[in-house]
């Protein structure tokens, strides 16, 4: 990953929040250490993998838009945590560990993939995703803009104000659907209905298409709904 930074301390990681305009209400809740910080807009040819990523700080600030070709992973515990100032645009976001992404604009992927809790996710805009898959009691802390696209939740995450939920096998590609067959054990604990996690994920690290829409299937278009709260 070609990543070039510059070490801030906590005031002056504050005081660029400040700048850009980035809620206290949000960055409060990291650690108040040393951040890594990339000046202006920054592109990552294939994944990022923030499990895999070693910051000289606690994580990392990209100062501008985020562009990443690949996906934004975390599938453990104790990874780094990412702050974008602009826009991030991927392929999709997979968060399964104790990821902290904070996003002050809005955020532009085929698939935005939540499952299990103990995470810090607030977009300070749009979420634009031809799906949003949550599991095992994750939603975002926040989205405040438009949450654009099908949501795939288990019935206990949705929203009363939200249209009726699509069925998977309608929006996700017929390989990471949950057959009656599958081992238990093969579905990383997921629960949302007819999503099978493991496929999900191998489908997403192996830079394959998981939507309908996004293999050009001709699904149907989705339809739009504010975000929660």
């Amino acid at each position: 990953m070609n990543l070039t930074t510059a070490p801030h301390s906590w005031d002056q990681a504050v005081a660029l929040f400040e700048r850009r305009g980035l809620p206290r209400s949000s960055y409060e809740n990291l650690y108040e250490e040393q951040y890594d910080v990339h000046a202006g807009a920054l592109a990552i040819e294939g994944h990022l993998d923030l499990d895999a990523a070693e910051p000289d700080g606690t994580g990392y600030i990209v100062d501008g838009d985020l562009d990443v070709t690949g996906a934004v992973l975390n599938t453990d515990d104790g990874c780094p945590a990412l702050i974008v100032l602009g826009d991030l645009r991927a392929a999709a976001v997979y968060l399964e560990g104790d990821a902290k992404l904070l996003v002050r604009g809005d955020v532009h992927v085929e698939a935005f993939v939540g499952h299990m809790t103990d995470k810090l996710v607030m977009l300070h805009g749009d979420l634009h995703a031809r799906v949003t898959v949550l599991s095992a009691e994750f939603a975002p802390d926040l989205v405040a803009g438009t949450l654009h696209g099908p949501v795939l939740a288990p019935a206990y995450l949705a929203d009363s104000a939200a249209e009726p939920p699509r069925p998977a096998e309608t929006v996700l590609v017929p390989e990471v659907l949950a057959g009656a067959d599958d081992d238990p054990d093969d579905l990383r604990g997921f629960d949302a209905p007819g999503v099978h996690g493991g496929r999900l994920l191998s489908r997403i690290e192996s830079g394959l298409p998981v939507t309908l829409a996004g293999s050009g299937s001709g699904a149907a278009p989705v339809a739009e709904r504010p975000a929660a709260g």
